[in-house]
């Protein structure tokens, strides 16, 4: 129903799959004249992560991607590799995946299943200046994650337990402009026994009228103001990603300091195709107030907070 030529319209499912110690990102994205289909392995206690994102030239909407996230299935599979996410019939989600040539000829494979869906996510459609140009999106933090990740020859797997392995859906679809730098949070866990996280954000389109800045607590929405990420410079004047954050709000619901982990950088540059991308994982430590004035006090909470300068 989009009323927008085909090369400018946006879709994509991102889940991300966090327990502190490990995370799993998965993509399945079709961008009109490139599609890109990602797996990421995270290991936040060593230090490192692996990533591969074979692209696809020309989808121009065949992969098919659902109107909802609420039902439907998102699948691609190509030579090598396949990744499907889809509605299971006892209410779950379910995420498999498996790639031949992961890293060298080591494979990865893994299915997850998502629960306890909360009952409010986070959903906006922010307007850009540009006339006929918007972004919708849907964030659902604080699903619980059960399954195990498989990877490389000595087949060295990794196991979600839902105890303390928590999901967060990026469900974007839209007509973009051109060139946009954005700005994400994200953390999902527990605090205090309660399922708790927050969705951050700004950078691109025109918020004005509302942001995506939200508290998820107990499975409610609790809105924030602005949030504004202050990311230290080093002596060059160049943004050191590894160094300690610090988030405040306009209306002094929201201030954490972060402490990163892990940088997840990606750089790319193919003709009029640019992207500068960097997902540091790491801790929060701060305080939030709920809408009630309730005030609680956060300490280590894992999650991430990223930068990226897209052109396409």
């Amino acid at each position: 129903d989009i009323k927008a030529g085909k090369m400018r319209i946006k879709e994509w499912d991102y889940y991300c799959v966090n327990n502190g110690h490990f995370a799993l990102a998965l993509t399945i994205a079709d961008n009109s004249y490139m599609g890109l289909d990602s797996i990421s392995l995270i290991n936040l206690d060593e230090g490192w992560e692996i990533t591969k994102s074979p692209m696809r030239l020309l989808p121009m909407g065949k992969t098919a991607l659902p109107e909802t996230s609420a039902a439907g299935s998102s699948e691609i599979a190509r030579g090598g590799y396949a990744l499907a996410f889809y509605h299971d019939d006892d209410g779950t989600r379910k995420l498999t995946f498996h790639m031949d040539k992961f890293r060298g000829k080591d494979a990865i494979e893994g299915m997850i299943s998502l629960s306890d869906e909360p009952a409010e996510s986070m959903v906006i459609a922010t307007p850009f200046e540009k006339s006929g140009h918007f972004y919708y999106n849907q964030k659902i933090n604080c699903m619980r994650a059960e399954g195990t990740v498989t990877y490389g020859y000595h087949n060295r797997t990794y196991t979600f337990d839902p105890a303390d392995s928590f999901a967060v859906l990026d469900w974007g679809r839209g007509v973009w402009t051109y060139h946009n730098t954005w700005y994400w949070g994200s953390a999902s866990g527990e605090l205090d026994g309660v399922p708790f996280g927050w969705n951050i954000g700004y950078g691109f389109g025109n918020t004005g009228a509302a942001t995506e800045n939200v508290l998820f607590y107990d499975g409610r929405i609790h809105k924030l103001s602005e949030v504004r990420f202050e990311i230290p410079m080093d002596e060059d004047g160049f943004e050191d990603f590894m160094k300690p954050w610090v988030f405040t709000s306009d209306d002094n619901r929201f201030y954490m300091n972060f402490t990163p982990v892990l940088d997840r950088s990606a750089f790319m540059s193919v003709g009029v195709v640019l992207s500068d991308q960097h997902q540091v994982f790491g801790r929060f430590t701060g305080r939030i107030t709920l809408d009630d004035g309730t005030v609680l006090p956060v300490r280590d909470f894992f999650g991430f907070a990223e930068k990226v300068e897209n052109k396409w």
